[in-house]
This record gives structure tokens, sequence and C-alpha cells, in this order.
């Protein structure tokens, strides 16, 4: 019987192991240790950034980012209907109000047009999602926000080393997000890092993320802060893979060309799609089928699970769960309904893949001739 295929699964080599051993046995192993500072070393000179800071997770890095602005009730913040519920929950948890927009059918991430009609007096964030590995259009949200002096907060928790017009996503704006939680692109368990080229900015969420102790008197706080940090132990792991996130990506890339070889894109079937000024990282592969409702879809899903291979829906909009409720955004709908992810890791073989896309045509062509 063939082995089953999970939707993703997290590459832990010898080096992993080396560095975290190393932290545990150098006592270090909680939120202070050499490896927290080469770690945020790494990353921010991977994105192209002055400052990184790791943080205990990717909604905490939101959270965190969100309150470094001052955000608070009566403010709002504009992000996609279709994302993952941290994004709204973070800007909740400012007292805030999450702004819902529709997305672009290519690409995903918030479409432009729609932001731009949502802008009020109150807006004081707009956070493009760069939804599945693909980046949102930038230049086009940065045109809209920056003459009204609205700041612009990439999430970028499933994105890591995708880029934009040949720059990478986390320096694209004031604040980019990132989570390294086990199924992303580099992870370290849990954790998140902020990524910045604004000083002010760094310095300020580096304050909050420790409890906003006095840097002058010790266990002395003027104000209310947070335990957001990472550990020694987290950041060692992350450490490693970020020697190796590089190959992750020319895996994810390989991966990607395997599918659109197994599986025909058409005018009802579609694969992740790429703008030509993307690179995507391609952290999840995108399945769509016209035609798909949510049952549809998850009859197809159980399908595959009895053959033995693991998807997962869409991400739910925001606007169908009931602490954001309102009416439908008419893309982000459909595709919340429409689209599946099958899986996508390194160490998934060609043959794994072509397996997938066996099973995946044949339940199609029965869909097809239903």
């Amino acid at each position: 019987m063939d082995s089953y295929i999970p939707i993703s699964q997290p590459s832990i080599g010898a080096r992993e192991r080396e560095l975290v051993l190393d932290a545990v046995d150098s006592g270090w192993v909680s939120s202070i240790g050499k490896y927290i500072d080469e770690f945020e070393a790494a990353f921010a000179r991977y994105c192209g950034t002055e400052f990184a800071l790791a943080v205990s997770n990717g909604t905490t890095g939101l959270h965190l980012a969100l309150v470094t602005l001052g955000l608070g009730p009566g403010d709002e913040v504009i992000i996609p209907d279709l994302t993952f519920v941290a994004t709204a929950n973070a800007v909740a948890y400012t007292g805030a109000s999450p702004v819902l927009a529709d997305i672009d059918p290519d690409t995903l991430c918030m479409d432009p047009a729609s932001v731009e009609s949502l802008v009020t007096e109150r807006t004081r964030v707009i956070m493009p999602v760069h939804l599945y590995g693909h980046p949102a259009d930038m230049d086009a949200l940065a045109a809209i926000a920056k003459p009204r002096g609205i700041a612009v907060i990439e999430d970028a928790a499933e994105a890591h080393g995708a880029e934009y017009k040949g720059r990478r996503v986390g320096g694209l704006s004031q604040c980019g997000v990132f989570s390294f939680y086990g199924n992303k692109v580099v992870t370290t368990g849990e954790g998140g890092m902020l990524t910045t080229n604004d000083r002010a900015f760094y310095q300020r969420a580096k304050r909050l993320r420790d409890h906003a102790m006095s840097p002058e008197r010790r266990y002395f706080h003027d104000e209310r802060g947070y335990n957001y940090r990472m550990t020694n132990l987290q950041a060692a792991l992350g450490v490693a893979q970020m020697e190796r996130i590089d190959d992750f990506l020319k895996g994810r890339d390989e991966i990607m060309a395997w599918y659109r070889s197994a599986i025909p894109s058409s005018e009802t079937v579609r694969l992740n799609r790429v703008k030509n000024w993307a690179a995507s990282a391609f952290w999840m592969v995108c399945l769509e089928v016209d035609g798909f409702n949510e049952a549809r879809r998850e009859a197809f899903m159980g399908k595959l699970k009895q053959r033995g291979i693991d998807s997962r829906p869409y991400f739910c909009t925001m606007s169908s769960m009931p602490m954001y409720q309102q009416k439908p955004l008419p893309v982000a709908a459909r595709k919340a309904q429409s689209g599946l992810n099958l899986p996508c890791f390194v160490g998934l073989s060609k043959k794994d893949v072509e397996r997938i896309g066996g099973v995946v045509n044949e339940l199609l062509a029965d869909v097809d001739q239903r």
C-alpha cells in the first residue's frame, strides 16, 4: 500500500540538532543567548533590512507591530478578507477595527482597488498578506498609503524569500512580520520575526517585546509591555534553517514545476498563478476548481485522503466568521470555497507528486462526468 503523504512536514537535519544541543549545553535556554542575536542578524541580512526582532510567534509579531505604531480603539486597519484569522485577531487585540478588502483573483492577495474604496479618515494601517507565498502588489498599496500618511505592515508569515520586483518581502514597507510555525518555509517550531529599516520603530518594538522594562532601572516599568520573546533554543534551530533557506526555496520551485507537469491547467482548473513582477515562495500548492462549493470540495478532499494524500481547504474568509461577520466579498468568498492546498514540503519526491497528480486528475475527471 502506498504511504501517506502529509500536507507538510519540517526538514530537520544534523545541523539543526547540533546547534540546538549546543544551546542546551550552554545553559542559555530562555530568551538570552548568542543564537538570538545570530538569528536576528541572519534574517535581517536575508530580507535586506537593517533590523530584525525575534518574537514568540507570528501573531504576537503582528500585534507588537500594531501597538508599536500606537493603534487603539477608533483606528481602522485594512486587511484582506481571505487570510488566516491571526491577521484580523491581531488588529482586534489593540482595540482597533479590521476592515476587510476583497482579493485579486490571481495572486489571492488584497486588491488595491478594493483597498482604496475602504480608506477613511480613521485608517491608520494597510496590512497586506503575502498569501500562500505570493507577494501582494506593494507599489499599488504604497501609492494609496503614502500620500495619506497611512502605515503599511506586511503580513509575510507565509512568504519567506518571496520577491516583489526583485526585492524580498519584509523590506518593502515600514515593517514585515514572519512566522516560523512548523509548516513554514523556515521553522523554529513556534516563533516569529519583525523586520524593518526604521530604527525608532525597532527600538520601540524591542522595548515593548520585553515587558517595557526601563533601560535605566531594572524591574521598573512605566508602561504596559508584553512577553513576546523567542527562546535561544528556538533561535538555534532558526540559525541552522537559515543556512538552508536557498535550498528550501529551490526545492519548492522544483516541486511546483513537477505539479504543473502532473496536473494540466485549464479554464476550470488552476494551480498557483505568479505575476511577472513576483517570485513566489510557494509555501502551499494551490488548486482551484471552478464549480466546487464547500461540500464538493470537502468530498474531493475526503477521496484524496482515502487514497493516502493529505490536503487542506483554503482559509475561511474573515467576513464569514461571527466576530468579523459582514456581507461576503465576491472574489474572496468564491476562492474560499473553490480552493484547496496539496502537499508541498522539502523531501517530497517527483514520484510523490506524480502520484498526487494522477489521483487528482482521476478525481477531477469523475467530477467532470457528473
